[in-house]
């Protein structure tokens, strides 16, 4: 699953999807799609990320209290 960093503008590849999923997660491991060669992999914040199209990421993957709202 590919995602995007809104400060770099560049596409980040997710290691471990669950990571993303989970609303008490504030961080993602993931690789930065850049250059030629692979890149290590990193945490990323949650909160710089969108979907590629632009759009927002879930308020369920990102608030753990989201249904109290």
């Amino acid at each position: 699953m590919f995602v995007k960093d809104t400060q770099a503008q560049t596409l980040i590849k997710i290691l471990e999807p669950d990571q993303l999923f989970d609303p008490v997660q504030q961080q993602v491991k993931g690789q930065e799609q850049a250059g030629q060669n692979e890149q290590p992999p990193r945490d990323f914040d949650k909160s710089r990320l969108k979907f590629p199209s632009g759009e927002s990421l879930p308020q369920c993957w990102i608030d753990p209290e989201y249904q109290l709202k």
